[in-house]
């Protein structure tokens, strides 16, 4: 009887000796699967780009940084370039052999799939059971920006300097990058692009073909309109300064009478760093009562000459002045 009992005894303590040993296991696997695995390392560095926290994305990356503007490297530009990730899944690490796996990410934009593989490597344990994983070393890509003849932009909501119309900015990945420029006079729309990590690095440049705005347009045609009627206004045929006149013998001088029958229509280029006007084109009319030579008898005419012209186009602290230039 007691020889009984000791080996019920010893076996119930064996089975809970291997059930704990069992669950201990276990507890491992799982704590391995969730807090030491790769996806938590990944999951980490995303949760730094959402709070705009470049530092610990940095330090979570192992990255080093290029020499490029760092402005989309922090704060609201950094949360700007991951607002618009949306359904993200961090899949199954995938090993690659030598203590390295490959951790693909999945996500869209604007409704787009895109995926993003990072490179993970297991660095040793921690308390003897728990897999320490950290991102193998890289450096940050980055992104190009130019502008057609302005020196800024707006790149992420942020307002971003590139001299001589361009610029390189270091940046995180995955992210979506949004520029624009926009002024009174001059605007570029809106270019995106999703750099998807180091590899797709030169396909997401983000040129802005700045052009004018109507404003300017507007403006510019008051002007030259302005000038226009100011020829007309001059009671002679050959209004001075100006761009059309009329080569006839005899006229009775009251009745000279110019108008403006098709005004120029005003285009904007750029060239060689600078804002142009295109060749000015418009069609006057004249209204004038010629002297026949050989009768004397008096014959109103109306006669219609079309005209060309150019313009200086001067720009400064948001000032647009257009100088007529005549060519004779």
């Amino acid at each position: 009887m007691g020889n009984s009992r000791v080996l019920r005894t010893v076996a119930t303590w064996l089975l809970c000796l291997m059930l704990a040993v069992a669950a201990a296991a276990l507890t491992i696997v799982l704590v391995n699967a969730f807090v030491f695995s790769p996806q938590h390392q990944v999951k980490a560095y995303f949760n730094a780009l959402e709070d705009g926290d470049g530092g610990t994305a940095l330090g979570l990356l192992h990255a080093t940084v290029p020499d490029a503007n760092a402005a989309m490297l922090d704060g609201a530009a950094l949360k700007a370039s991951v607002d618009t990730l949306a359904n993200l899944e961090i899949q199954d690490p995938v090993p690659t052999g030598d203590n390295r796996v490959d951790q693909p990410v999945s996500y869209t934009v604007d409704g787009v799939a895109h995926t993003t593989t990072f490179s993970l490597e297991k660095t040793g344990t921690t308390w003897l059971f728990f897999n320490q994983w950290s991102f193998v070393p890289s450096a940050l890509p980055t992104i190009s920006v130019d502008v057609v003849n302005e020196n800024e932009a707006s790149l992420n909501g942020t307002r971003v300097a590139l001299p001589e119309g361009k610029n390189d900015f270091a940046v995180f990945y995955p992210g979506s990058f949004e520029a624009h420029y926009a002024s009174e006079y001059f605007a570029a729309p809106v270019v995106e692009s999703v750099l998807t990590g180091p590899q797709n690095a030169q396909d997401a440049r983000l040129s802005l073909a700045t052009a004018a705005t109507p404003k300017l347009v507007d403006d510019l045609s008051g002007q030259v309109n302005a000038f226009l009627d100011s020829c007309a206004e001059q009671r002679v045929l050959q209004p001075s300064g100006c761009p059309f006149s009329a080569a006839m013998d005899r006229v009775q001088d009251d009745t000279i009478d110019w108008s403006i029958e098709d005004y120029p229509e005003v285009k904007v280029e750029p060239f060689k760093g600078n804002w142009v006007l295109s060749p000015l084109t418009g069609v006057a009319k004249l209204n004038v009562v010629e002297i026949d030579l050989f009768t004397g008898a008096s014959v109103e005419r109306e006669l219609k000459q079309s005209f060309d012209f150019n313009g200086r186009l001067s720009v400064n602290d948001g000032h647009v002045t257009l100088t007529p230039v005549v060519e004779y």
